[in-house]
């Protein structure tokens, strides 16, 4: 019985200790209730600002006095910092019924909850400002001002002791002023107190920086390029293409893919063009009368292909090749002396009606001939050309005829020498108003003995 008694002493300590925590419990709890009717949660915050346990007309006090003194502080590049204040943007709360509306989502007799769901105690009041008066403000930043923006550059490249080196880019201060106006807004709106332009990405950077694999891919293709060395043989004479000139003729895009100016190299090729091309150049010619005269005119003679040339420069420095080599030509002469005639060719004098051939310094044959009819203006072009083919038995046609000769040797388009057996006499003033369409009318021995010693591409100087 001792025992009972014992037992059921302690369970009524328990339950009347059971029953006064709970009492305690109920107690607080109904008093924090009856606090929270006209208080906020403890641990209350509105846009980061601690409220705890505040009345509205505290908590509208309080924020309120806090957002007039608000500054936006601007980390800019080279240390420089500058504010935007509450006063510059006439920044506010929307309204005070906000707070009273933020008061009523927390239910006094939910308190206990505010333990364990943030949202009841972190709470946002919604605020404004001028937006004109805020790009304004913008507008007027120091960093913003033409005087202090240096514009970004890409990286870019100089050329020193014979090679490329790439010069670094510049970063600069140019800010995009877009990004920085959503930026701003939202620091604004969270009442951030501090933004760095730099993290926050509101500069205008270059694409690309001095490591770029790109920029690095450009200076090797740049050095390749200058690497080049082309030799031009003239004879005695050469001319030497290197890095020196070729750099110049270098550019680089905006996505560092490296340019040839080919119009640059057809500058060039068009100047030793100009200096070794003989065709239609009046030459000095030693007539085999024994006076020298000038003859100009005529399709024979150095003429380089030009565009060819170009192309074949082009692949060549795209190559970083170092070669020596001729110019690719259209028409090529005997040598690249001054007298690029050489000592085999065929001399006619219209003058005197007279044709010379020499082969190899050597008087293979000559005679009287007739040349174009002066009166009918079929007068034979003089110039120096280039015999281009050599025909048996052809048929020479025009408007008015259709002549068959045994040896046919064209060297101005229509215009050739040809056997004549229709004459039985040649040379004197025959030329001038019985002559030829233009051909140079020969013997018929004379024709022949030409036309089995002369060769495709033989000079034909023609003079008065």
């Amino acid at each position: 019985m001792e025992v009972v008694n014992k037992f059921v002493n302690k369970y009524n300590k328990i339950t009347a200790g059971i029953i006064v925590c709970v009492c305690t419990l109920f107690t607080v709890y109904f008093l924090f209730s009856i606090y929270f009717m006209n208080h906020l949660y403890f641990g209350s915050k509105i846009n980061g600002v601690d409220v705890s346990g505040k009345t509205v007309e505290e908590i509208k006090s309080q924020i309120t006095s806090q957002l007039n003194t608000y500054s936006l502080n601007i980390k800019e590049r080279g240390g420089k910092n500058e504010q935007i204040k509450a006063g510059d943007i006439n920044l506010k709360y929307q309204s005070d019924e906000q707070f009273n509306n933020i008061k009523k989502e927390q239910n006094p007799l939910k308190w206990p909850l505010s333990f364990f769901n943030k949202k009841y105690t972190n709470m946002t009041a919604e605020i404004s400002y001028d937006k004109g008066m805020l790009e304004k403000r913008i507008d007027n930043l120091s960093a913003l001002a033409d005087s202090n923006i240096i514009e970004p550059k890409e990286p870019s490249f100089k050329y020193v002791n014979n090679s490329f080196t790439i010069v670094d880019e510049i970063k600069g201060n140019k800010i995009d002023k877009n990004v920085l106006l959503k930026r701003i807004e939202d620091a604004i709106s969270n009442q951030e107190s501090t933004i760095d332009l730099e993290s926050s990405n509101c500069y205008t950077n270059p694409k690309y920086t001095s490591k770029s694999q790109e920029v690095i891919k450009a200076k090797d293709m740049l050095n390749k390029y200058v690497s080049s060395k082309i030799t031009y043989n003239f004879g005695n004479n050469t001319e030497i293409l290197d890095g020196s000139t070729i750099n110049k003729w270098l550019t680089v895009d905006n996505n560092f893919n490296v340019v040839l100016d080919e119009s640059k190299v057809k500058e060039y090729v068009k100047s030793f063009a100009n200096t070794y091309n003989t065709v239609g150049k009046t030459r000095s010619f030693h007539t085999s009368s024994g006076n020298t005269i000038n003859v100009s005119g005529g399709d024979y003679g150095w003429q380089i292909n030009i565009n060819k040339e170009v192309q074949n420069l082009s692949e060549a420095i795209k190559g970083g090749q170092t070669v020596t080599k001729k110019p690719s030509y259209t028409t090529t002469a005997t040598s690249y002396n001054s007298n690029d005639i050489g000592n085999t060719y065929v001399e006619i004098d219209m003058t005197k009606q007279h044709l010379w051939f020499y082969k190899n310094g050597s008087l293979v044959a000559n005679g009287d001939v007739v040349t174009g009819n002066v009166s009918l203006n079929h007068t034979t072009p003089p110039g120096i050309y280039r015999l281009k083919y050599k025909e048996r038995n052809a048929t020479l046609k025009g408007e008015d005829y259709s002549t068959p000769v045994s040896f046919w040797m064209p060297f101005n388009g229509g215009i050739g020498i040809h056997d004549a057996t229709w004459r039985s006499v040649f040379g004197g003033q025959i030329y001038k108003t019985d002559g030829s369409h233009g051909c140079v009318n020969s013997p018929y021995n004379l024709a022949e003995t030409i036309f089995n010693n002369i060769n495709v591409g033989t000079p034909v100087v023609c003079y008065y």
